[in-house]
């Protein structure tokens, strides 16, 4: 039996549209993407890339996407993301595009990428503070998150079933 390689390509979506990033869904980003592809490549382009074409990650809060297509394509895929315009979702068009951090041939080297490049984006962000105190509101933000908080709000619903 033949493995097939694919490659993955790490994005994140930028836009000024705050509700952008909250409507977005795997759906609409997929056949946006599709239909950039077709616009540039034609339809040879759009049947190469839509192989094996899937959004494998997306995560609407921080506008992170990761997008998983054939070895030999992804090329085809990569010079396509830049004429993602606008994402339509429920009848209306919100302006982004797409901003390629990433390519990589399994998903474990772009989480890698992910962790480093979150890193250095706090550390841009901390070094950016003006004063003292927006540095430890900024840290005592990042201090407070923590998965107990999140168990201890899911934990209360559980009490509700009657399971623990």
């Amino acid at each position: 039996m033949v493995r097939f390689k694919n490659r993955y390509v790490l994005c994140e979506v930028v836009s000024e549209d705050q509700r952008c990033r909250q409507c977005i869904e795997d759906r609409t980003l997929g056949l946006a993407v599709r239909d950039a592809i077709a616009r540039v490549h034609g339809d040879y382009g759009l049947a190469c890339c839509s192989i094996s074409f899937t959004v494998k990650y997306l995560n609407a809060y921080t506008g992170t996407v990761l997008l998983r297509c054939r070895k030999d394509s992804y090329r085809l895929l990569c010079s396509a993301l830049p004429f993602v315009r606008y994402l339509e979702s429920r009848a209306q068009r919100y302006p982004c595009f797409l901003n390629t951090l990433h390519v990589g041939g399994t998903i474990r080297t772009c989480q890698k990428f992910l962790i480093q490049y979150n890193r250095t984006q706090l550390l841009r962000l901390l070094q950016n503070c003006t004063n003292e105190e927006e540095r430890q509101c900024i840290q005592k933000s990042l201090l407070s998150c923590s998965l107990t908080e999140e168990q201890s709000r899911s934990g209360d619903e559980e009490e509700d079933d009657g399971t623990e």
